[in-house]
């Protein structure tokens, strides 16, 4: 007897789909189809889990990645009953003949085989599954952009600005600390690694799916909006006149401006802050790496932040509270 061969699985390394999805390593790939590659059970949660939002749970349009195609291995799903579950949610709105989506909400979703998988990924080792998402189209809008600085500004939080860094790691390990610190952007300069690379990607561990991204942004102009809409600008930067703890408005809204690797920020970049910031260093290293400082920096201001408005209830409770 022949064994069963399920006629859509995709299983050719060297078909067309394959290639397509492979060559969304290459940024020029990217560009032309504004998709970008989301491999590990990880991003592939985050995407999964965006899409319900908007589509099982009806909270509209999300200004994140969404979901393209998913290629799984179903061994690799098994090892990740998480995400399966949310699959399964996929399906049963998908295939809900009540349900009534546009086409652009409904995913290519395919089993592959593990060769297929490791044919379309860029990681030196494939995970079992991976997602293709879009990249999203408010990521290069200005409007977009300052709609979500006055959003921040709002709620006293923090931007993180990137001014040309290069290395995929850096970039996506500043993304993930961002969305940890609860930072309610990321803008990158022009010049600045592209935050939707694979390696980037990987690095943000699944941040892309919840912090928004703007990409080609030019830092003077960055600058004097968030200034307008209520925002110290900071910059980090190891010969600061100014040191981290030593801040007049640390829990202020805040927009860091973080340069590039080797050079950090230029003279005119350090000119648009208000204050240039240092991180004093106990140790004999000589400086931190910009990935590192951006921790430091985010985490400094996310904590005065919330220790601020952790008083604020406790300062009306007493002012409201009887006197005896």
């Amino acid at each position: 007897m022949s064994q069963h061969i399920d006629p859509e699985l995709v299983d050719n390394p060297k078909s067309d789909r394959v290639r397509r999805v492979a060559a969304l390593a290459g940024r020029s790939a990217r560009q032309k189809q504004g998709l970008f590659l989301a491999e590990g059970p990880q991003p592939v949660r985050e995407a999964l889990t965006i899409w319900l939002r908007q589509w099982e749970q009806e909270l509209g349009p999300q200004p994140f990645p969404e979901l393209d195609a998913l290629f799984f291995d179903p061994a690799a799903l098994e090892r990740h009953p998480d995400v399966l579950a949310l699959l399964d949610r996929m399906r049963g709105v998908l295939f809900n003949p009540e349900t009534q989506l546009p086409s652009n909400a409904r995913p290519f979703l395919r089993e592959a085989t593990p060769e297929a998988l490791r044919a379309m990924g860029d990681a030196e080792t494939s995970q079992g599954m991976l997602a293709v998402c879009r990249i999203p189209s408010v990521s290069t809008a200005r409007e977009a952009l300052d709609a979500q600085l006055e959003k921040v500004a709002q709620g006293t939080g923090q931007v993180a600005a990137m001014l040309r860094l290069q290395d995929p790691g850096n970039a996506g390990t500043i993304i993930r600390t961002a969305d940890a610190a609860g930072a309610g952007a990321v803008v990158l300069s022009a010049g600045t690694v592209d935050p939707w690379s694979p390696k980037v990607v990987r690095s943000a561990a699944g941040s892309h799916f919840h912090v928004p991204i703007f990409t080609g942004i030019d830092a003077a102009e960055l600058t004097e909006t968030a200034r307008a809409k209520g925002f110290q600008v900071l910059a980090a930067d190891g010969r600061g006149e100014v040191q981290l703890a030593e801040l007049a408005t640390p829990a202020a809204p805040t927009l860091w401006l973080l340069g590039h690797e080797a050079h950090g920020l230029t003279h005119v970049e350090r000119e648009l802050a208000d204050q240039r910031v240092a991180i004093p260093l106990f140790g004999a290293a000589e400086s931190l790496n910009v990935a590192t400082a951006a921790t430091v920096c985010m985490y400094s201001t996310a904590m005065a932040q919330h220790a601020l408005s952790a008083e604020a209830p406790a300062s009306d409770a007493g002012e409201s509270a009887p006197t005896a």
